[in-house]
């Protein structure tokens, strides 16, 4: 018994064909969305590249681009299809392309959904491609006179204050690394070094943070040197005190954005599959509703149409043998040639 049978007359079939050719444009128009999305999260992240660990997280807005256009090229196909059925000559020339069509959308809409799937699990490996990528950003702040590196000062400190943030996972990730050249340090003072000598791998570390984590809000002038010697600054117990630089780390708020970005995109992506759907069944109505004509002569004559011909679970047995009979069929043509060759061995 057919799945979700409706009945049909002219008018009803013309209506349906019209109303399905405005949606097939709608979703040409979601396709330029989602292609426009996804191009525009390519941007956002090789703005900052610099600091991504890998390039895999150009994977998803690769395939958000390649989505997009798929989508603009398949509806439009589609919308050309409904258009022609309004006209017997027409769509005879599209019937027998239209099951591998359907099959082919089926397709197209799974790997749409896994698309928004992998946007909404994208968080995750940004998580780890960042924290790698800004502990060794960091390491390479210092080296503005080393080529390949000279622009990584300027990208770190547009960034700290770009999504008001300080190191890695918070200011206390510039404590551990030198990030003044040595260019900038008097080698015949003692004090830096003592504080070379002091350190095994010979690094001049200091209680301090770059001038770009300084929070431009804070009434005191920013503290941004010997930010744990109490007695370097008047009125000041850095254990009690608010301090006047960014307490949020950088790992932790690009995260934020870009996950927040992704969600959006995958909600939008997920409203696509949702009319990718929504048109893919209405066109299975035209074809099936064209085919079903009481009588093929008088296009004004009654007809039916349907989602599957069968019920779900006869369709998946028919599909479920269908496979087993092609793979009994290549098991015979192994066993064939394989006993050709022992006779003509």
């Amino acid at each position: 018994m057919a799945l979700l049978k409706v009945k049909f007359n002219l008018k009803k079939r013309v209506k349906l064909a019209q109303g399905l050719w405005l949606m097939y444009w709608f979703a040409v128009m979601a396709g330029v969305l989602v292609f426009s999305m996804g191009l525009f999260f390519k941007i956002e992240l090789r703005k900052r590249s610099e600091i991504m660990d890998n390039n895999e997280s150009h994977f998803v807005p690769n395939l958000l681009i390649l989505m997009g256009v798929l989508a603009c090229v398949v509806n439009a196909v589609g919308g050309k299809i409904c258009y022609d059925s309004l006209d017997a000559a027409k769509f005879a020339k599209w019937k027998p392309m239209l099951k591998p069509f359907l099959l082919g959308c089926l397709a197209f809409n799974v790997l749409l959904f896994m698309t928004a799937l992998l946007c909404f699990s994208l968080r995750l490996a940004l998580q780890f491609t960042l924290a790698e990528g800004l502990r060794n950003s960091m390491k390479y702040y210092k080296d503005t006179d080393t080529p390949g590196r000279c622009f990584m000062k300027k990208t770190l400190d547009m960034m700290q204050m770009e999504f008001r943030c300080c190191g890695n996972n918070n200011y206390r990730d510039w404590f551990e690394i030198q990030w003044v050249s040595n260019r900038y340090l008097d080698f015949s003072s003692k004090e830096v070094k003592d504080r070379i000598n002091s350190n095994v791998d010979s690094q001049y570390l200091m209680d301090g943070v770059p001038f770009s984590c300084c929070n431009p809000s804070s009434p005191r002038p920013c503290i941004q040197y010997q930010m744990t010697n109490n007695s370097a600054h008047y009125s000041y117990d850095h254990h009690t005190e608010e301090l006047n630089i960014w307490k949020r780390g950088c790992r932790d708020a690009l995260v934020s954005y870009y996950g927040g970005l992704m969600n959006t995109i995958g909600a939008l992506v997920l409203l696509v599959t949702m009319l990718e759907v929504g048109v893919m069944v209405g066109l299975q109505y035209v074809n099936t509703s064209l085919a079903t004509l009481a009588n093929p002569e008088d296009p004004e004559s009654e007809s039916e149409g349907w989602l599957l011909e069968k019920s779900v679970k006869e369709t998946f047995t028919d599909i479920m043998e269908k496979m087993k009979t092609m793979g009994k069929g290549n098991q015979v043509e192994e066993g064939g040639e394989e006993q050709a060759v022992a006779t003509v061995s």
